[in-house]
């Protein structure tokens, strides 16, 4: 059969869709939690109807191709309901724990979400760090990724155990001095310079 016959007989299918996979646990911090939450509120209660009111006002004065409020605030929007979804989706899929939470028997001093570790490199220098979500990193504080490779290395270990820091020039031998629980302080959530936001009356 010529190939023309087969097109004809069977034509192209459109793509597959793949079905979506399973949400990816969002593990993080009460506090973190918190300061998703307050970011999204802000977002949705006050600076998108600030903006929405800014874009209708602009509408209004004609030409909207020369515009510069009319452009700058559609795309501010639509900056703003990215951020939105994004926040939804890290909201939903949050699983909460507690740094603090007292953990029973070997659970205590073996480094898992929300522990605080002190360990040694391999130059013997001592380092702190706490494994945190990615929502909620910080390295200035010391605050790390719980799917960082530096967590990874970390994770289950307790003290005196040696673990492997696998990176991409070199494998390093870490050496693990404590493992705590107790609070991981997180900076709340502030109004950005700028943001524009929709006060209540009274408010004003």
């Amino acid at each position: 059969m010529a190939d023309w016959q087969m097109r004809t007989k069977r034509p192209l299918r459109g793509p597959v869709r793949e079905e979506a996979g399973p949400t990816l646990k969002n593990y993080i911090t009460p506090a973190g939690l918190q300061r998703l939450k307050d970011e999204h509120r802000f977002l949705l209660t006050r600076e998108r109807p600030a903006v929405v009111e800014v874009v209708a006002w602009a509408a209004s004065n004609g030409d909207r191709s020369e515009n510069a409020d009319y452009l700058y605030g559609k795309r501010r929007l639509g900056q703003i309901d990215s951020r939105i979804r994004f926040l939804t989706k890290r909201i939903d899929a949050a699983v909460v724990v507690d740094p603090a939470a007292p953990r029973s028997g070997s659970a205590a001093t073996r480094a898992f979400f929300g522990a605080t570790v002190t360990y040694k490199d391999a130059a013997g220098l001592e380092h702190l760090v706490s494994i945190v979500g990615i929502d909620e990193v910080d390295l200035d504080r010391g605050y790390i990724s719980w799917r960082s490779p530096l967590a990874n290395a970390l994770m289950k270990a307790s003290p005196g155990d040696r673990v492997n820091l696998r990176a991409p020039a070199k494998t390093e031998r870490l050496e693990i001095i404590e493992v705590e629980y107790s609070p991981i302080p997180m900076d709340p959530f502030r109004e950005p310079l700028g943001a524009q936001s929709k006060m209540s009356g009274s408010q004003v």
